[in-house]
């Protein structure tokens, strides 16, 4: 698996709907960019200025909500992933 590092979280993109809830099938190229995935892995954490290690909010296993234009796109072992920064995520899903 990928080991994401600093601050870097990898998310497993949830994909979004083809059907709206009136029945209409969309097109691929009308589909909004997805913004919600389960995190898979997760950095360390990044070091203050005075040498201590600050703690990631997020975990392993967090469903969570994303900037729209975020993160960097990467296909591992036939799936594809998103690693973006941790200030990229915008909420966790309870």
């Amino acid at each position: 698996m990928l080991q994401p590092i600093g601050d870097r979280v990898i998310v497993e993109v949830k994909e979004a709907e083809e059907q709206t809830v009136g029945g209409i099938v969309l097109a691929s190229n009308a589909k909004e960019k997805p913004t919600q995935g389960k995190v898979v892995a997760v950095g360390g954490g990044l070091y203050a200025e005075d040498g201590s290690k600050l703690p990631m909010t997020v975990q392993e296993g967090d469903e969570v909500l994303y900037d729209k234009y975020s993160g960097t796109k990467v296909k591992y072992e036939g799936k594809e992933y998103l690693v973006l920064h941790e200030k990229d995520i915008l909420a966790i899903v309870k």
